[in-house]
This record gives structure tokens, sequence and C-alpha cells, in this order.
């Protein structure tokens, strides 16, 4: 035999045997290869004659992935629990003593209703920011944190006129959420929705900010929502919308809803209002606003052909209150409000937060369009009245 014939001979057989080996090994003893293969995507184990594919273990954080801002704001976001004793209709006849002979004394009809909401923790020294309609009426309120502490919390202050609230707890090492930038939020930004939906249990859903600025939907007095598409559900209430850095954009609040479960338009209320009614609650109990005692009413294309309005936009005066600080400025019904301080007003929700924004005590420019013209008139800033629910 040609000796190059004899070596590629020679070569065939070793390669064969060397596969025949191989074969043998990852089938009986695969746990020989998997030093070898651990730097591969994919690690192949037999289990009888099923092949199974693991993953080698990773800390990094899969692309896209938004672990980070989670694990940075949820040990922040809290459940609350709140009770309410409610008396029950009693029949009056079981208060008389010939019937109580054969029934006997009976409960007096209390009971007591419980519900749900989330919070947010602001400060280490344990207040928590949440939405007021989640404590508005509880007597009885209990904080639950994500690493199973537990505590009683007390009121600090409401303001229902932005459904925002303010409770403290007094636990040690709290961990407090770090504050974002509104003015640096963008429509289509990502965002994270963490709450206690339905009572499941903490939660995290993800969507972007949908819209800016929303108002005039009849939620609160003074309205100015983030809207988003990540899922908002009852028992979201009061917890945290973040940003993609896990950073504090505003508190949950509200749903568009026709059943009572998410639909993809949900609101928050911003950070930059949150901030100014929780300093202003937690130093003074209370939000004060400026007040000047009108009835504002949009104008509408219809409104303004009816009354014939120069502007199709706008707000009207339709009432002013008696001696009130609009009435003693001159300002009379029918007039067209223009501009406060040089600032347009387009429409009632803007004229109620410009004014609230003013500071009781000082006075305002306000421009009115009357038949006879244009007039600017100085008008005093009294504070707010407080609500019912205030009282």
């Amino acid at each position: 035999m040609p000796p190059l014939r004899r070596l590629w001979f020679l070569f065939a057989q070793i390669v064969t045997v060397g596969l025949a080996l191989w074969f043998i090994v990852i089938t009986l003893k695969p746990e020989w290869v998997s030093g070898v293969m651990g730097s591969r995507a994919k690690v192949s184990i037999a289990t009888g004659t099923v092949s199974i594919h693991e993953a080698p273990a990773s800390s990094s954080p899969i692309p896209g992935s938004y672990r980070e801002a989670a694990r940075k704001a949820m040990p922040s976001v809290v459940n609350i629990y709140t009770a309410k004793d409610v008396r029950a209709n009693r029949n009056p006849m079981l208060d008389d003593p010939f019937f109580r002979k054969f029934f006997g004394d009976r409960p007096n009809g209390t009971r007591k209703l419980s519900s749900l909401g989330s919070g947010v923790i602001v400060s280490a020294d344990g207040f928590i920011l949440t939405n007021n309609h989640v404590v508005a009426t509880a007597d009885e309120i209990e904080v639950a944190l994500v690493d199973g502490r537990k505590a009683k919390a007390k009121v600090v202050g409401t303001d229902p006129e932005t459904d925002l609230a303010v409770i403290k707890i007094d636990l040690p090492n709290l961990p407090a959420i770090t504050l974002g930038r509104m003015d640096q939020a963008k429509v289509g930004d990502v965002v994270l929705a963490i709450g206690n939906p339905f009572g499941v249990g903490q939660t995290v859903t993800m969507g972007i900010i949908s819209a800016l600025g929303r108002t005039q939907l009849g939620i609160n007095t003074f309205e100015n929502f983030i809207q988003t598409d990540a899922a908002i559900n009852p028992g979201n209430s009061g917890g945290a919308l973040v940003d993609a850095n896990g950073n504090l954009l505003g508190i949950n609040s509200a749903i568009y809803s026709r059943t009572g479960g998410s639909l993809g338009i949900g609101f928050a209320i911003p950070v930059s209002t949150v901030k100014t009614v929780m300093e202003a609650i937690i130093t003074t109990g209370y939000v004060v606003r400026g007040w000047i005692g009108v009835e504002p009413q949009d104008i509408t294309p219809e409104l303004a052909e009816s009354f014939s309005l120069p502007k199709k936009d706008g707000v009207i005066i339709a009432g002013v209150l008696k001696n009130g600080p609009a009435d003693r400025a001159g300002i009379k019904p029918g007039d067209v409000l223009v501009s406060i301080e040089g600032q347009p007003v387009p429409n009632t929700s803007e004229l109620f937060n410009r004014i609230a924004q003013l500071a009781p005590g000082s006075k305002a420019k306000i421009t009115v369009l009357r038949k006879e013209g244009e007039a600017t008139l100085n008008v005093g800033i009294a504070k707010r009245p407080k609500t019912q629910s205030e009282e």
C-alpha cells in the first residue's frame, strides 16, 4: 500500500474512533464536557432520551430589561390596608324589653369594612404619600412593607382637591424613593406602575407616557395628569409611577374604564404637584391656595355665537361672589377673562390652577374683555376656603 494511502487510512480510523468516544462521553458523562461548553450560550443535558437546554448563569441585565428600575423603586412602595366601622341598620323592636325576652341581646349592628390601596415612602422619617380617597374615611390604617414589616399609620393631612394625602409610620431604616424631574419627562418615555392591584401583592407593569397635562377630566378640582398605558387597576391607587431609572414621576390615581379593569388609559398626579402638596401638608397640615370668588365657565363656539362674544375659546365669568375679591376689584358676570399676570387663560382648569398658585394677600393683574373693550384690574388674592371634606 502506498505511503500516502496508508496515512489517509490511519487518519480516517483515528477520526472514527474519536467521534465514537465523544458520542459515548456526551451520552453517559455529560458533566465531563460541561466545563468545556460552559462558555457557550446553552448547555446540553441528557436526561434519559430527552435533551434539555439551559442558559448559563449570568448576573448582567438582559438588554431592554427594567429590572434595575424596579429593584430601586419597589421597596419604597407599600400596601395600605384601611378599615372603617359601619353601623348596620337595626330593627328598633330589638330594643323593646318585651321582644328582648324572646330574642335576647343582639349585637349593636356595627361591622367593619376593609379596603386596600398603595402608597409611596417619600422620607426616611416615615412620611408616605397616597391618594386621599384611599384613607379619607378610614378609622384604622395599616401599612405593609415589601420586607414584611407592618405598622399602624396616622393621617398627617389630606388635600381632596388634588386627591393626595400624607400618612406617617414609625419604623427605622425606611427606603425612601427618589423624586424624578417632571420637566424632563416626555411623551413616549417608558414608565413603570407599581402597586397592589386587586390585593394580589406588589406588581410592576410597564407602559409609556401617553400624554402630559391632561385636564378637564372631572376627577379633581386641580388637574394636571400624566396619562399612561401602564396597567393600573383597583388597589394601584396611591402607588408609584416611576421612570426607567426608578425615580418617582407621579402617584397613580385613576383609570378610564367601563369594566373596572385597565383599558390602557390610566392617570397619575405628576411629581411637580405631589412635591408642592406634600411639603405644604407636612409643614402646616393642609394646602394654602389663592382664591378670588368667581364662577367660571368654558367658552364654546355655541356660547360665543349666542352671546356675540369676540373669542371662540377661553373663560367667561358666569358668577361673582358678592363682596368677594373679584367683586371688590370690579369683575362682573359676563366678563371674558383673557389673562392673569400676562399669561393667557384657555380654560377653567387653567384658571383654577393659576389662581391657586397665587399667594393669599398678594395682588394680581387680571385682564378681562367687555363690550366696551379690554380692562386690566388689580385683584386681591384671598385664601381659598376649605372644602366640606377638609373641615
